[in-house]
């Protein structure tokens, strides 16, 4: 049985050279494996994403000349974001929450996502006649106790108790649409996912997906978190730094290829290329490790390791 992978961007901005460059390697992972890779276009915050924007994104996928098996929708999953609740809910694992924000920031506790620790405070309460659907409080799942330890073929370790470390995730908001935590375990099961590869900076979250994925019986897949590429001011590149579009970066495609694999390590200097012309050689072996810092300058790119 071939492995299944998955692409999944979420809609709230056009893609970014981080997102091409994720883009690249899960499509190359995929590819020398002869996997089957799916793109799941993640549009549940109804605040945020927009059909032209997920337009957008899979334009600029198939631009850079990377092509996929199959296209999702994520939010015609719905049907099946509403079965999983009702699982949860008939286990016991449901409750509603009213803590907000600043009252979850001010327990004080870090969570290893840069975030805060949800304290379970709010545990022994019960959903309400009618069920989960009879609130429009958010809705937390009670997460089972104990260490999860999902595989992460990069050797970085994932073990963690996360009902603990993290708290119990939100995964239904007040606005109704169902959280991150819930939609990728859900549809990464649906679809059969067997190879996540995905930033490092999803690596915290993958026991509470992984405690998630015991509470519906769901199996887990094997995970490659890789490195991230970062700005000059700090952080990881992300939509509110510019897309590729706005950046210009989308003129010529194998000159694009080309840079983005030199940002990941595959290349030593950007080269103009083609995803197929990358995928001859691929090995995880070739992808760097660490953190780079990635700038444009005069049409010139530079790329410094983070030590």
């Amino acid at each position: 049985m071939s492995d299944v992978c998955r692409f999944a961007p979420s809609t709230t901005g056009s893609a970014h050279l981080g997102t091409l460059a994720a883009a690249l390697l899960c499509w190359l992972d995929a590819r020398s494996r002869g996997a089957r890779l799916i793109l799941r276009l993640e549009d549940l915050d109804p605040d945020r994403c927009r059909p032209e924007l997920a337009r957008s994104i899979a334009e600029d996928l198939a631009w850079l000349g990377l092509d996929f098996d199959e296209r999702v929708e994520q939010h015609t999953s719905r049907p099946r974001h509403e079965a999983a609740m009702d699982l949860l809910e008939a286990r016991g694992a449901l409750y509603p929450s009213s803590a907000t924000r600043e009252e979850v920031r001010a327990a004080g506790r870090r969570a290893p996502d840069g975030g805060w620790a949800y304290d379970n405070r709010e545990r022994d309460r019960v959903l309400p006649p009618g069920g989960w659907r009879a609130t429009a409080e958010p809705i937390r799942a009670r997460l089972p106790g104990g260490v999860f330890r999902p595989v992460d073929e990069g050797g970085l370790d994932l073990s963690q108790e996360p009902a603990l470390v993290m708290g119990d995730p939100v995964v239904r908001r007040r606005d109704g649409a169902f959280s991150y935590q819930l939609a990728v375990v859900v549809d990464d099961g649906v679809a059969g996912i067997t190879r996540v590869v995905r930033g490092r900076d999803i690596a915290p979250s993958t026991a509470t997906q992984a405690a998630l994925q015991a509470l519906l019986d769901l199996p887990s897949p094997v995970y490659r978190h890789h490195l991230l590429l970062l700005e000059e001011r700090g952080g990881k590149l992300a939509k509110t730094h510019g897309s590729a579009r706005a950046a210009g970066l989308l003129s010529a495609a194998p000159a694009l290829c080309g840079a983005l694999a030199c940002c990941v390590g595959l290349l030593d200097r950007p080269e103009p290329c083609t995803p197929a012309e990358l995928l001859r050689d691929f090995r995880w072996s070739r992808v760097a490790t660490a953190d780079r810092v990635v700038s444009f300058r005069d049409g010139a790119l530079r790329v410094t390791p983070v030590p």
